[in-house]
């Protein structure tokens, strides 16, 4: 197998979620050094390796999405495919991140620019302050391997917060546990009917005399929920159902939440999925996630994850969401908004699509309905002309996100040819 496996064996055991990959950062610095880059870092995490006079530069995020076992991760390989077991895999940048490592090793005279926080509002990216001295920008966070990806949809996190007043329940009470759904992407998946945790258990709960006491709900803002575990009283008794777990509890009275049908009316009703096609791109225009719920002694607050593949709809969908949570009551704020990269075929994508041509036999640009550093990048540095390419990587953000190891040596063989037209030209 690929060199390249071997360093991502490296880096799945490294712990590298979100907000806590500063023993990853530390590991790159290091091996960047040791091979004779020069390496910059900054405040936020960012890390740039670079030597020589460069004119491309390869960018990869070094966090990752931890859901289930994760940060412990496990990988196995079946049908050519490279797995983890009960964990999200972290191919989703992790495999970009071994492909720099193994061009560093080579010692290519690239920039290898290496941003932190990506899954959790492409925060590296956001305070990006380098002097990147590359004409082209190769960004290796894609996952369709015949595919240049040119364009991306916008983003932000929108949080609906409320408190409900309390009553003491002389009801039955049970905890209802919600799992084995599939669960997703919250962008490049929301078009797949992937069943939402939180719906299921609204769903399940509707016309059921049923008082709310505790809610926790949904892994990440950018993944499809997948879990609940909640606590109600009922005067009706409560049957299990397919991926529902009810246990009835004994001996403890509780305090339930006295608007409690509203509270389930609102799950019901709250927006999730796609709400516009875009037909030219062949993706969703428009969408949200109903991500996460906590409600805790009449505390309720829930996150979601709007997207779309320009400002204004994204200001359109953010609005929307507004309004229809601010009509129950709730104050609604945002944060970790990140633009829209309108799609733009130029020399360098170009070139990458011969390549990928060249390779895979085929080739088409395409945008991606979720959101890319390219387009926080190219508005930082607008002189830099970019594009992005990745191995198929399948159900990210999930614990069924798998990489194919032949599309992962083939996108390194496309890789290497465009670092010789550009650096060894």
């Amino acid at each position: 197998m690929h060199k390249i496996f071997t360093y991502f064996q490296q880096l799945t055991q490294i712990p590298h979620c979100s907000h806590q990959a500063d023993k990853l950062h530390a590991f790159l610095a290091d091996f960047a050094r040791v091979r004779g880059y020069r390496v910059e870092t900054d405040d936020t995490g960012n890390l740039l390796a670079w030597k020589g006079e460069p004119q491309l530069s390869l960018q990869a995020h070094y966090d990752m999405v931890c859901v289930g076992r994760a940060p412990e991760i496990e990988t196995f390989v079946k049908d050519g495919w490279m797995m983890a077991k009960g964990s999200t895999l972290g191919a989703d940048n992790g495999m970009a991140v071994a492909m720099m490592m193994a061009l560093m090793g080579e010692g290519h005279a690239c920039e290898f620019l290496f941003t932190s926080d990506e899954e959790v509002g492409l925060i590296g990216a956001n305070a990006l302050s380098f002097n990147l001295q590359s004409r082209y920008m190769l960004n290796l966070d894609s996952e369709d391997d015949s595919e240049v990806y040119i364009g991306c949809a916008g983003g932000i996190d929108l949080f609906a917060r409320r408190a409900y007043r309390m009553q003491l329940c002389d009801k039955a009470c049970y905890e209802i546990t919600i799992s084995g759904l599939p669960g997703g992407h919250s962008g490049v998946e929301i078009h797949k009917n992937i069943p939402n945790a939180i719906k299921y258990f609204a769903d399940y709960c509707a016309g059921k005399s049923v008082e709310i006491v505790s809610i926790e709900a949904g892994e990440r803002i950018n993944s499809i929920p997948v879990h609940v575990k909640a606590i109600v009283c009922s005067d009706e008794v409560l049957s299990e159902e397919a991926h529902i777990a009810v246990k009835r509890l004994e001996g403890e009275a509780y305090r339930t939440i006295r608007e409690s049908e509203t509270v389930i009316e609102i799950l019901q009703k709250a927006p999730h999925g796609v709400l516009a096609w875009n037909d030219a791109l062949e993706i969703p225009d428009r969408s949200i996630n109903l991500a996460t719920l906590k409600i805790e002694e009449g505390s309720c607050e829930i996150a979601l994850s709007a997207r779309a593949m320009d400002d204004t709809g994204l200001a359109a969908v953010e609005q929307a969401a507004r309004t229809f949570f601010e009509k129950f009551g709730f104050e609604v704020e945002s944060e970790g908004k990140y633009p829209a990269w309108k799609p733009e075929i130029n020399e360098f994508s170009k070139m990458v699509c011969e390549e990928v041509r060249e390779v895979f036999g085929a080739c088409r640009f395409r945008a991606i309905h979720a959101g890319l550093e390219c387009a926080v990048i190219s508005s930082r540095y607008p002189d830099i002309k970019i594009a992005s390419i990745g191995p198929n990587i399948v159900s990210p953000h999930s614990t069924h996100e798998r990489v194919e190891i032949a599309s992962v040596e083939k996108t390194y063989e496309v890789v290497r040819k465009i670092v010789a037209r550009v650096v060894h030209a």
